[in-house]
């Protein structure tokens, strides 16, 4: 999503020198206040994982204005909260309705998901192709692996990869790797215990495919 304070909550919570703001009408739970332009928020930690749990608008003077209203939205569900449960909460503020729940957490893990997918593809295409145009391996780091490609033709009009990952990455992340190689069969790789110019190392994997000569000549065409 493309807003302002987003950004600016991805900002701050990203930037580990950057001085945090209490929220310090609230105080059941430790709130940071995020600002940017007219746009206020509440942004929660958890473990590390910053989440924005509210946002509105600055209305100064006014009981409208985000923080006033965030005050007092919590004091009145701290109300319902002490009407309804056995064990009274001894603080003048509840927002634990606007933390993430379980749903929100499997969300965030789906998507991370997603993006480290994408985020694969796009690298295994770039390595490939500009493999393809000088012959050697490319290579780029992941958190826990580094990924090479190698792509050759030759005079048959076959053109070879390699695929070589090197550190620790389960076998469905391999999968997902192998699968976004462009040109090439999913189910046509096979394991190689040696590269074209030298055996494998310890932590090394390798796998071996025939690209498609016309994705092969797409991609050298692609900018």
């Amino acid at each position: 999503m493309d807003h302002p304070l987003l950004a600016k909550a991805r900002e701050r919570f990203t930037d580990g020198k950057a001085g945090q703001e209490r929220i310090r009408s609230i105080d059941d739970e430790v709130l940071f206040k995020v600002k940017v332009q007219r746009w206020r928020g509440a942004g929660w930690t958890d473990e590390d994982l910053p989440w924005l749990i509210a946002a509105g608008q600055r209305e100064d003077g006014s009981p409208d204005d985000f923080y006033s209203a965030l005050e007092t939205t919590a004091r009145a569900a701290r109300a319902r909260y002490n009407a309804e449960e056995r064990q009274p909460l001894s603080t003048k503020t509840y927002v634990g309705h606007l933390l993430p729940d379980q749903n929100d957490r499997d969300r965030y893990q789906l998507e991370a998901g997603t993006r480290l997918v994408r985020h694969l593809a796009a690298a295994v295409r770039e390595l490939a192709r500009g493999s393809l145009h000088d012959g050697h391996e490319h290579a780029a780091d992941f958190p826990t692996f580094r990924l090479g490609i190698l792509v050759r033709a030759d005079d048959g009009h076959e053109t070879y990869v390699a695929v070589r990952i090197t550190g620790s990455v389960p076998d469905d992340l391999i999968a997902v790797v192998l699968r976004h190689v462009p040109g090439c069969d999913p189910t046509d790789w096979y394991p190689e215990y040696a590269l074209p110019s030298r055996p494998l190392l310890p932590a090394e994997q390798a796998w071996s495919a025939l690209m498609d000569p016309k994705a092969a000549a797409g991609l050298l065409n692609e900018e």
